[in-house]
């Protein structure tokens, strides 16, 4: 295959966008499909630490994703008198500490990623893939919205509750791991005095949680609620049930909660899902490919799904096109480097959901010497290839820098 090689794209939140730069860099032409009819704004904050920075830094969007930070100070957890136990600065560990130097509402970033790449990508929102028809040389799509059409390549990068994960590798049972737990985002007026300090209250023994964080609109707040909830099931796209359970759950916490919980149906951003991750054997069939929380969600509790996007979308595009798109060989290739970094990163939204049980300080210790390491591995664990001898279309000033292999 050669230069101009059609590739489709499912979602437009950061994974499909942040690939979609990639691919056009290396020459690829790249469709992205978002069934949502727009850029869906908010979200809760997403964070870049260690080498995903380095990825932002070579597509060119340093500036961009930093003038749209949250600017976050720190982070203070607070006990139901509101005083203040523990305090975390977004300077600590070099900026890669529990509050992240860069850190963005993924709506932010969802669109200065499209904005990067809109004039060069085609984006069709309001649709997504009906059917897909594969064979050795392609595979034929048709659209909901009645279009059909043929592609070199289909990757999903349509998150945890992937459609097309569903309908090439089999149902969302197969796949996702949920940590019994359940989280909600939503914006509220900042009527609490928040300023760029995030405040964290968890109940003692039930597991419950609630806190404040501050966001580039300073007359509004993040509010984020957590709470226990093994297998339940619910429809993630029936929002009234969810604010029901929310209120449901949230009944009789302390704090600020319930003057939290009177602006819920004013909202107009609610979200609320499982804590969960997703587990593969394999990201790809065929010509067919995930990438991001379609692939290897780490749930928000590993602080890593945003850097697993970003650093996932440019080896893959990578290694498809060292492979000159021979998607066997580029699709093994991208597993194979990100594998070990998708799984330590798993691995600390795993600890960090014991962490949160009811009981879980009678749970046995792991040593600081193994956990630094872990972290270590989940924040730089992985090789960025140059790509030197891969075709650019355009480069970021300065010299790239290599990050540590794994060891």
């Amino acid at each position: 295959m050669v230069s101009g090689t059609k590739v489709l794209v499912s979602g437009a939140s950061i994974a499909g966008p942040a690939l979609a730069h990639w691919l056009r860099r290396r020459g690829a032409e790249v469709t992205v499909v978002e069934r949502a009819p727009e850029l869906r704004p908010g979200g809760q904050a997403v964070d870049a630490r260690g080498v995903a920075k380095e990825v932002i830094r070579r597509m060119g969007l340093d500036a961009a994703v930093r003038a749209a930070r949250t600017d976050t100070a720190g982070a203070y957890t607070v006990d139901v008198d509101r005083n203040v136990l523990e305090t975390f600065r977004a300077d600590d560990d070099g900026g890669d500490g529990y509050i992240a130097e860069i850190e963005i509402l993924r709506g932010d970033l969802s669109r200065v990623l499209h904005d990067d790449t809109r004039d060069g990508v085609e984006y069709l929102f309001g649709d997504r893939i009906a059917r897909l028809t594969p064979d050795a040389d392609g595979v034929d799509v048709a659209f909901e919205g009645g279009d059909r059409r043929r592609f070199d390549l289909v990757i999903g990068a349509d998150g945890l509750h992937s459609a097309l994960r569903a309908m090439v590798f089999g149902p969302h049972e197969r796949f996702v791991r949920h940590l019994g737990r359940m989280m909600a985002f939503y914006t509220v007026p900042n009527e609490f005095g928040l300023d760029r300090w995030l405040i964290d209250y968890q109940e003692s023994g039930t597991g419950r949680s609630a806190g404040l964080r501050p966001i580039p609109d300073a007359t509004r707040a993040m509010a984020m609620f957590s709470f226990l909830a093994a297998d339940l099931d619910l429809d993630y796209r029936d929002v009234a049930a969810q604010k029901r359970l929310l209120r449901e759950r949230m009944d009789g916490l302390g704090w600020l909660t319930p003057r939290i919980l009177a602006h819920l149906d004013d909202t107009p951003d609610f979200y609320l899902d499982q804590v969960a991750q997703v587990v593969m054997d394999r990201w790809s069939s065929g010509r067919v490919g995930l990438l991001g929380d379609a692939a290897f969600c780490s749930s928000p509790l590993s602080g890593a799904g945003t850097g697993l996007a970003l650093v996932g979308a440019y080896l893959l595009a990578g290694e498809l096109a060292a492979a000159d798109w021979d998607p066997e060989a580029g699709f093994a290739a991208y597993e194979r480097r990100m594998r070990p970094f998708v799984e330590a990163n798993q691995e600390i939204g795993r600890l960090h959901a014991r962490s949160l049980d009811v009981g879980a300080a009678d749970a046995e210790p792991c040593s600081q010497e193994w956990l630094a390491d872990l972290i270590d591995r989940a924040i730089n664990g992985v090789d960025l290839p140059d790509y030197a001898g891969v075709p650019d279309s355009w480069a970021p000033a300065g010299p790239p820098m290599t990050s540590p292999a794994m060891p």
